[in-house]
């Protein structure tokens, strides 16, 4: 088995080979390369477009390309969730990639409506010109910080087209959680309920007597999405660890509980909050939240806008997604009550939707208010205008929920900036107590990481807990390196015929041990391996027409007895001198031990899987040797 690593923990792709198949897990899309630029203004913004460009003084380029692995040779793609997929267009479309992909029905949805908002969010800001010369090495050291510095910019694209993306998820298969799916005959992978969001899924990849799991993006916290299953994943050879929170010190309980209370804090002042979000995920949790406290903390009065080309969608989705969703709030489906309560807030008019802030939205826009609105890297879509809007006044707050990008980064090129800015990153993935509570309880073999999981974060060297903790140690992978995983296969699986069975005739050798000798052809297809019997040889015919060679079928061989047991050597020593033979000496090896008789130059070579005996050319000492030997062992 062998694992290729690619990007980051928290945006995996790794490429798994086993057992003649080889498997993509996820094909995360790592956009922290939008911090080098500038936003993306929905309304001309004089201060940003007086800002200088960088020209190439002088020079001619090109740029290379490089590839860790030949996507032509993966046979599927495994999707974990929907934050997992967003590259799932360049390699469908852009490669030879020609597999089947697999995710559940939630995952497919909610990450067509993040690609289409990502799609619309670019595409609605069309570049007036594009360059691409700057990519090359000796060029992109000449650049200012932190271009410069960043890590294979030729491998960074544009961002695809909606025709792509409707393409590249017209590959997918829709599955269920614990669904059994044969890859080849050889593997076979199951989707389990890994209880991050919705549709979110680990991966059992095994085969009969093997058996791999894939944790990526999990979650032991009571929010929206079904449980994770954890019992499925016990039994494992190798457990594939990744996706764990990037903010282990943080609560997620109490970065909630610092949102509302910050929020509210705004809005009293008379100013106005903006949340840079995702359209789906923990979205849904703070309108949540926030439907329990608005009364409680005199919010009532306030509007709050969710604004995505897919608002209306995504909200409608999570309501109908009712078997993905935790029990409490299955069971409100058959009350009959929406199981999320933005659907209340959408009714009484505290919430409100809009594709963008062109159209309706401007018409009905008041202050104070709250705006929910991406892309969390504050880099285009309606968030760019609303922090050009508000960044003036320290009257309003911006609130950082989504953990994916440096909050200071992101508002590096918004400042001198007089707006509050609050970081309350809201991350329910597993933490590093939580992963180690899992590891005791379902007990693989062997735990494989990423190296960044195996040591404590840069910044808090001394913290030793915030790290991977499991018995034997992780083993650990960085970026684009070959991984053998630490386990052989030593066994398959193989059917025997009715016929051919029903001719065995089993001896027992030991109490409770029977072994029965067996003649028969193998057959292989679609890694299905089945023993049938073998062919008759033909009957002569009366006939004296000749038959090809080919015709011929071979006789089937007499076999051999087979023989088992082993030669004590202080007794088959003993047995030698009692017949003869004298000047005899020991001697120990690593694998056993070699008797020599000296006097007829002969010596008998004793190991655990055979015994040789070796004289010259005298064949009548050999065949007396031979008989000795075989009283100490069973005949069958």
């Amino acid at each position: 088995l062998k694992l290729y690593r690619k990007r980051h923990p928290t945006l995996p792709c790794n490429v798994l080979k086993f057992k003649s198949t080889t498997i993509m897990l996820d094909c995360g899309l790592d956009m922290t390369s939008t911090l080098n630029f500038l936003p993306l203004p929905l309304v001309q913004s004089p201060r940003l477009s007086n800002l200088p460009g960088w020209s190439l003084k002088d020079g001619n380029a090109f740029l290379d390309k490089t590839e860790l692995i030949d996507l032509s040779t993966v046979d599927v793609i495994l999707i974990s969730n929907y934050h997992c997929m967003m590259a799932l267009p360049y390699i469908t479309e852009h490669t030879g990639f020609m597999g089947t992909v697999y995710a559940t029905e939630p995952t497919v949805q909610i990450g067509r409506l993040l690609m289409e908002e990502l799609v619309n969010f670019i595409e609605r800001v069309p570049k007036a010109q594009s360059a691409s010369l700057w990519k090359n090495k000796d060029i992109q050291r000449l650049l200012p910080s932190p271009l410069k510095d960043a890590v294979e910019v030729s491998t960074w694209r544009r961002c695809y087209t909606m025709q792509e993306v409707n393409s590249a998820l017209s590959k997918i298969q829709l599955v269920g959680y614990s669904q059994k799916i044969e890859l080849f005959g050889a593997v076979q992978v199951t989707p389990l309920s890994s209880g991050y969001a919705l549709g979110s899924s680990n991966w059992i990849i095994q085969s009969h007597y093997e058996k791999v799991s894939y944790v990526s993006g999990s979650s032991l916290l009571t929010t929206h999405p079904q449980p994770m299953d954890q019992a499925s994943l016990k039994n494992s050879d190798v457990l594939i660890l990744t996706g764990l929170t990037q903010i282990p010190t943080a609560n997620p309980d109490s970065m909630v509980g610092e949102f509302c209370s910050n929020l509210a804090l705004t809005v009293r002042n008379g100013g106005n909050v903006l949340v840079p979000c995702y359209p789906s995920g923990v979205i849904y949790d703070l309108l949540e939240c926030l439907y329990q406290y608005i009364d409680s903390a005199g919010l009532s009065s306030i509007p709050f806008y969710f604004i995505s080309p897919v608002a209306n969608s995504s909200l409608e989705f999570s309501q109908i997604f009712a078997e993905w969703l935790c029990h409490n709030k299955q069971t409100k489906v058959y009350l009959p009550e929406p199981p999320f309560p933005h659907a209340e807030l959408i009714q009484t008019n505290k919430l409100k939707h809009y594709p963008s802030i062109h159209g309706d939205f401007s018409n009905d826009f008041r202050q104070p208010c709250v705006v929910f609105t991406g892309h969390p890297s504050l880099r285009f879509g309606d968030v760019v205008h609303f922090m050009e809007l508000w960044g003036k006044s320290s009257l309003n707050t911006v609130i950082f929920t989504e953990p994916d990008f440096s909050y200071l980064e992101a508002l590096a090129p918004y400042q001198p900036l007089a707006m509050k800015c609050i970081y309350c990153p809201i991350d329910t993935r597993l933490n590093f107590i939580q992963v180690s509570k899992l590891l005791k309880e379902v007990q693989p073999l062997h735990v494989v990481c990423p190296e960044q999981y195996t040591q404590p974060p840069p910044a808090q060297s001394h913290r030793m807990d915030l790290m991977v903790d499991c018995q034997p140690p992780a083993m650990s992978y960085r970026r684009a390196e070959v991984l053998a995983l630490p386990f052989k296969r030593r066994y398959e699986k193989i059917e025997i015929m009715p016929e051919l069975a029903d001719s065995l005739v089993p001896m027992e050798i030991k109490p409770g041990i029977s072994l029965a000798t067996v003649s028969a052809v193998l057959h292989t297809k679609d890694n299905k391996h089945v023993l049938q019997p073998p062919p008759r040889p033909a009957q002569p015919t009366g006939g004296k027409k000749r038959k090809r060679a080919s015709d011929d079928i071979p006789d089937c061989k007499v076999l051999k007895p087979l023989l088992s047991g082993s030669i004590p050597v202080d007794q088959f020593v003993q047995t030698l001198e009692k017949h003869g033979f004298s000047d005899i000496k020991v001697e120990d090896t690593a694998k056993g031990h070699i008797v020599l008789l000296q006097e007829a130059e002969t010596l008998i070579q004793i190991e655990e899987d055979s015994t040789h005996i070796i004289c010259d050319d005298d064949e009548v000492l050999r065949v007396r040797l031979r008989d000795l030997v075989l009283k100490f062992l069973q005949k069958f």
